[in-house]
């Protein structure tokens, strides 16, 4: 009998890494917005009292920059200069910088369909059949517990807390079924006012419970709530935050591989996110046709290609037909040129500062968590389906 452990984190809105990346793709929206095909790079760096900003930036649209920034800020709710950091007050210094034209050209192309990439690149999707959203339980729920804690402080239904949270939730795992939930950990920036023993209380009866199945929380359960006790100094003025530094959280919690590169702060012409999305769409299409219960989706790409260069499915041995009928399924279904994912996944829409919390997948809101290819391959495999098939 196989059983295991296996553990997953989340950060919230006001976490400095969260708040760094959320500044990132604020600034890719304002440009998406007013130039779709805007070249955008943006890194950023935020600590005590000020708001950094790296990168390239190749686009005819006139952004203020600091209005975007200040915004962004107060929306998270830092908004109070007693806190450390604050909208209003914050430096914000930009060191944004055009773009290489070598990098501007090999994007472009006057033909759309043949456009290409405008970087090298890995990029991994995932899905299993954990959870109905098709994606690892122990990231999901650890985002659904930060969104929990934010709903709840911005609603003020539970006074008292602060932007600052992290969660973290390890899953029992018998034969690759979720049988129990061994620790759910959640610390969380509070008034000073606010004693610990109440938030604790508050916190699992308003936060834990509404979010984590019933039937995982047993009394063996661990709730660690604030574990190192007091948390009444966070965000930026406790630490510094780096846009980029929290991709196996924005992903899959650890559960699958990982491209090695950030998602948020970057065009979709750069292959790091639009190639992720795609990878995962594929996926998570593969698993809803119920063609396999796990599915990795590897894709790379060489600067300035419209295709990428290779595709590699991994069913972790779940498949239901041989892996060279799998791949001319994906291969029919699925126009993975870089036009094709853009256009398909409507991917020049502004919408990313929403993908920089609570992770990029998992949330039917976003066009790659679609499902809409299922039905086609089943029907298309249909003769060829039998047991799994170890594929690798």
């Amino acid at each position: 009998m196989d059983e295991y452990l296996f553990t997953s984190e989340s950060v919230a809105e006001g976490h400095p890494d969260k708040v760094a990346d959320q500044i990132a793709d604020a600034i890719v929206d304002a440009y998406l917005l007013n130039d779709p095909w805007a070249k955008i790079t943006c890194h950023c760096l935020v600590k005590t009292g000020a708001v950094i900003l790296t990168g390239e930036i190749a686009s005819h649209a006139r952004i203020d920059i600091e209005q975007v920034v200040r915004a962004t800020v107060k929306s998270i709710g830092y908004d109070c200069p007693l806190r450390g950091f604050d909208a209003a007050t914050c430096a914000v210094i930009s060191m944004l910088d055009h773009a290489s034209a070598d990098s501007d050209r090999a994007i472009r192309s006057h033909h759309p369909q043949r456009i290409g990439a405008a970087n090298q690149g890995v990029a991994c999707g995932y899905a299993c059949n954990e959870t109905p959203q098709l994606m690892p339980a122990p990231v999901l729920y650890a985002h659904r517990l930060i969104a929990r804690q934010a709903l709840l402080r911005k609603t003020r239904q539970l006074n008292g807390l602060l932007p600052d949270a992290k969660s973290q939730v390890t899953l029992g795992y018998r034969n690759g079924q979720i049988r129990y939930a061994d620790s759910i950990v959640i610390s969380t920036q509070h008034h000073a006012d606010l004693p610990l023993a109440t938030l604790r209380e508050a916190v699992t009866e308003e936060v834990i419970k509404p979010v984590i199945p019933a039937r995982w929380l047993t009394s063996a359960t661990r709730l660690l709530i604030n574990p190192a006790g007091a948390f009444t100094k966070g965000g930026p003025a406790a630490a510094s935050g780096l846009s980029g530094r929290r991709s196996i959280t924005d992903t899959y919690g650890g559960a699958a591989c990982h491209g090695g590169a950030t998602l948020s702060g970057k065009d979709p012409f750069t292959i790091d996110r639009s190639a992720a999305y795609a990878a995962r769409y594929v996926a998570k299409n593969i698993v809803a046709a119920g063609l396999a219960t796990r599915c990795e989706v590897q894709l790379a790409w060489a600067a300035g290609y419209a295709q990428p260069v290779s595709v590699s499915i991994n069913s972790f041995g779940t498949a239901r037909l041989a892996s060279a009928a799998l791949a001319k399924l994906v291969a029919q279904h699925f126009d993975l040129s870089l036009y094709g994912i853009i256009s398909q996944l409507d991917l020049l829409a502004p919408r990313y500062r929403q993908t920089a919390c609570y992770g990029h997948f998992g949330r039917e809101t976003f066009p790659w968590e679609l499902t809409d290819k299922a039905a086609q391959l089943r029907d298309d495999a249909a003769g060829q389906v039998g047991a799994p098939v170890r594929t690798r």
